[in-house]
């Protein structure tokens, strides 16, 4: 079950959630950088990381039917809608960067989700998740956000996306400080020196992948040899006209219908010959 916008929101206001806000957007500008001329979307509960990334060409924010929506951004024309997490109301190739954000662990079919992510990615275009470490602290803080769904570990999304059919491009983490309201003042700190020295145990991991397409080339086979066969095939010798069982004419060996006088068991008036029916 996802959480509802507004707890997002709460918690996203909180100390905690704010140092929580800067340590995550950190990791995702430096990924990105320039994102000028790009199109993104943020899946998920994405807007609070969006705000960094206003100078995108385009920034849309999609939320899950479960979850709920929120006018985005505050003061301005919304940008923010509600959608179907496995059937995204978007054209295909139609967004350069996705993000990915409370997303993944408390969707219901994580890879229909990311099949979908791909079908609106741009060729080349990138995505980047953002999920719950099974291996830290966060993932069993029900306090906060991240500790509700499904946590994973690094090689549990690399493979999830592979079957997507995206390929992983490159990973970090985020988040070292315990999920205690007293160590939003020193997230920094926690930052700093548990990517050195419990960098394992961090509270989330990014996971950057790519959408590659490749071009089909035909299926070569090898040249058959022609060989000159003749028109006709030899008959056996027979008769030339064989009588019809109707009386309606004669038939050759060569399928033609043939219609004369004198010929036939009737012996009736002239006729001119048919066209051959085919």
């Amino acid at each position: 079950m996802r959480r509802d916008v507004l707890e997002l929101r709460r918690f996203y206001a909180t100390p905690l959630g704010r140092a929580a806000r800067a340590m995550i957007g950190r990791k995702v500008e430096d990924g990105w950088g320039d994102v000028r001329a790009l199109d993104v979307l943020g899946l998920g509960y994405a807007t609070p990381f969006l705000d960094g990334l206003d100078r995108a060409r385009r920034v849309v924010a999609a939320m899950p039917a479960a979850q709920g929506v929120e006018s985005w951004p505050q003061g301005s024309r919304n940008r923010a809608c509600l959608v179907d997490e496995t059937q995204l109301a978007f054209p295909n190739a139609l967004f350069d960067r996705i993000l990915v954000v409370h997303g993944l662990e408390e969707s219901v079919d994580p890879l229909a989700l990311l099949r979908e992510i791909w079908r609106v990615l741009a060729p080349s275009g990138r995505v980047m998740i953002v999920a719950a470490s099974r291996l830290g602290l966060w993932s069993d803080a029900e306090n906060t956000p991240f500790g509700h769904g499904r946590p994973f570990t690094r090689s549990q999304l690399e493979e999830l996306v592979r079957e997507a059919a995206l390929e992983p491009l490159a990973w970090s983490r985020a988040l070292y400080a315990p999920p205690l309201a007293w160590t939003a003042g020193w997230a920094e700190g926690f930052e700093q020196i548990g990517s050195r020295l419990w960098a394992p145990f961090s509270g989330l991991i990014l996971l950057e992948a790519v959408k590659q397409t490749w071009a089909v080339k035909p299926r070569l086979s090898p040249a058959r040899a022609r060989r000159a066969a003749p028109a006709l095939k030899p008959a056996a010798a027979g008769p030339l006209f064989t009588p019809q069982a109707n009386g309606g004419g004669v038939s050759d060996r060569l399928g033609w219908r043939l219609e004369s006088a004198g010929v036939g068991p009737n012996n009736g008036p002239a006729s001119p010959i048919r066209r051959p029916d085919r």
